[in-house]
């Protein structure tokens, strides 16, 4: 992380350590917060568009664009209208895993009717020396986890010897219909990126609680929404998000949605392996 010098006034230093001695806060902590607020950049922001809950009632109108996207981060993932495959956002590029098993570089005209974007900026690094299953992933990802409160965001970068992933296809039917013949893919020795983001549990209602990775080939041709893994020195970034904000679509079919029921048993069905 790159470290900044600079000449302050006296009175400015003594109000910084007063702040650090009232907030519990680092130096480090106050200074970046303060910068990201008067230069308008989001810091440890999870932008959302949406909620799980509209994709569970088959919310899939496009609520936002790629574009618009773009502006609110460089890491996230989410899907494209009409449920048409798994998006993954990475470096600052939207890619589009289809249910056809391609991989697109979507245009920032492509719509999204669910996302979850995040200027990407680890807090920690670290390392996986092996992971034999998804359950083994999750696992070794809560280690860096210091609280079940916040949201985090992990990327995490290496050789896998195994993905499984699903790409949903174009739908009209509700999410756990469609999850029921959703396209498995299985791949081998490739090299690639997990695009996650960690939920707590009081997000249900919202969102995915727990882990959310999609997958993505270094060559941008293999990709997903992660159902299994076996890897090996995997090298693991992540972020601590307690920031959050969410844009709700304002479209016809939205507000007239009945939002009522629980959608944790149709999302959990959802993130299943079904073939």
């Amino acid at each position: 992380m790159p470290i900044l010098n600079c000449s302050i006034p006296r009175s400015l230093e003594t109000a910084l350590a007063n702040q650090v001695r009232s907030t519990g806060q680092t130096l480090a902590q106050i200074v970046s917060s303060t910068l990201a607020h008067c230069l308008n950049v989001p810091l440890h922001t999870l932008f959302q568009v949406s909620t799980s809950g509209a994709l569970v009632k088959g919310v899939y109108e496009g609520a936002v664009s790629a574009g618009v996207l773009k502006r609110h981060g460089n890491f996230g993932l989410g899907t494209f209208e009409d449920l048409d495959g798994e998006m993954a956002i990475l470096e600052g590029h939207i890619y589009q895993a289809k249910g056809d098993g391609t991989v697109v570089e979507a245009p920032d005209s492509a719509s999204a009717p669910f996302a979850v974007v995040t200027q990407f900026e680890p807090d920690e690094i670290g390392a996986f020396e092996h992971v034999e299953d998804i359950g083994q992933l999750t696992s070794q990802c809560d280690t860096y986890r210091q609280s079940n409160n916040l949201f985090y965001a992990f990327r995490i970068d290496g050789h896998f010897e195994r993905v499984h992933t699903r790409a949903m296809r174009a739908t009209t039917a509700p999410l756990a219909q469609a999850a029921a013949s959703q396209p498995e893919f299985e791949f081998h020795n490739v090299d690639g990126t997990l695009v996650g983001i960690w939920s707590p549990q009081f997000a249900s209602a919202f969102n995915v609680p727990g882990y959310h990775f999609h997958f993505l080939s270094l060559d941008r041709s293999k990709g997903g929404h992660l159902l299994d893994c076996t890897a090996g020195n995997l090298h693991v970034q992540i972020e601590k998000l307690s920031d959050l904000h969410i844009s709700l679509p304002e479209s016809e079919e939205f507000l007239k949605a009945d939002f009522s029921q629980d959608p944790s048993t149709a999302l959990a069905y959802a993130e299943q392996v079904h073939k």
